[in-house]
């Protein structure tokens, strides 16, 4: 079991809080914010010790695990210093995305992670769905064969106004690490974007990817479309078939090339995932699951590396969109 803390106790803080204290394998052992409202509201809530200063925290409880869960400027602006903080007090950490916007941040907390040989996760948690996770495994069964291209959409209502690409920065990490996940590293992108009616920023964008395999791909984004709706779609094809992953976790179809049979898998009714916050548990789970086996920090599903990945491609959209080019990813 994990002795586990929470830093930033927002509405996500306070969700990674309620998976962590429902796990067999996690017990809560303190929340902390700069709020000292938030903190102990949390805490009663949740029945552990309220802190309002992290390294206080770390010292009175001394937990095996810290969730890096505050926000900031483009919702990750105050990631770096408490992972920094916690990584050097030899917490593993599981970060919000995105991990950082600020590239050379990122590379510092990954590396801080390394030098100290702990794991390091972000919280993408797309891609711990049963519908990925399956599709996976029919990829990794050869079902779809060596790649040939991807398309990605995710779309939802984000009426916030922040940084120009706001929208870019911090909804797509998700996208990226799911397209990341089947088809590797991306190596150049192209990027176009527009400004919905009354927007200020770029708020609908697509993505055109080449993968260092060989593969290609698109990624239509947007902040403009009400939820309600289907908000993700992933479809994956290769020589001998391809799948697609229908709003995340509802549906995964696996089409198998020459062969008009079909298979399906369908969230079920009862004992499946009943709605998008249950997409933290599983990931929370996964972290829980891979620290408690003593997993090398390396081999850690949805990685603080693989986080910083997904945020170089971003930079590169970006820079692709300022410039009218195609740019080569660092």
């Amino acid at each position: 079991m994990q002795r586990v803390c929470v830093v930033g106790m927002g509405v996500i803080g306070n969700r990674h809080a309620d998976m962590y204290k429902a796990d067999p394998l996690a017990e809560l052992v303190g929340v902390c914010d700069i709020i000292e409202e938030r903190a102990d509201a949390a805490a009663a809530r949740l029945g552990v010790p309220a802190f309002y200063e992290q390294t206080e925290m770390l010292k009175a409880v001394k937990p095996d695990i810290c969730s890096i869960t505050t926000g900031g400027y483009e919702y990750s602006s105050d990631h770096y210093l408490p992972t920094m903080v916690a990584l050097e007090a030899g917490c593993h950490v599981l970060g919000e995305k995105p991990i950082s916007n600020e590239i050379s941040k990122g590379e510092e907390m990954v590396a801080k992670a390394k030098e100290k040989g702990l794991c390091y996760g972000i919280n993408l948690n797309h891609r711990f769905t049963p519908a990925a996770l399956l599709a996976k495994r029919w990829q990794e069964e050869g079902k779809i064969g060596p790649l040939l291209f991807v398309n990605m959409a995710l779309w939802i209502m984000n009426p916030r106004e922040s940084s120009p690409y706001f929208h870019l920065k911090a909804l797509h990490p998700h996208s990226i690490d799911v397209m990341r996940y089947f088809c590797g590293d991306v190596e150049a992108v192209s990027c176009f974007a527009t400004k919905a009616p009354g927007r200020t920023i770029w708020s609908t964008a697509t993505f055109n990817m080449r993968f260092k395999n060989g593969c290609v791909g698109t990624l239509t984004g947007s902040y403009d479309i009400e939820r309600g709706h289907p908000m993700e779609r992933c479809e994956v094809a290769g020589t001998k078939g391809r799948f697609v992953i229908d709003d995340m976790y509802r549906e995964a179809t696996l089409y198998p090339a020459g062969n008009l049979e079909k298979t399906v898998y369908s969230n079920p009714i009862f004992g499946g995932m009943t709605c998008f916050e249950e997409t933290f548990k599983n990931r929370i789970h996964r972290f829980l699951e891979q620290v408690d086996a003593g997993v090398a920090p390396a081999e850690i599903d949805g990685s603080g590396e693989q986080g910083l990945a997904a945020q170089k491609v971003i930079a590169a959209a970006i820079e692709s969109l300022n410039t009218g080019t195609i740019v080569k990813v660092k």
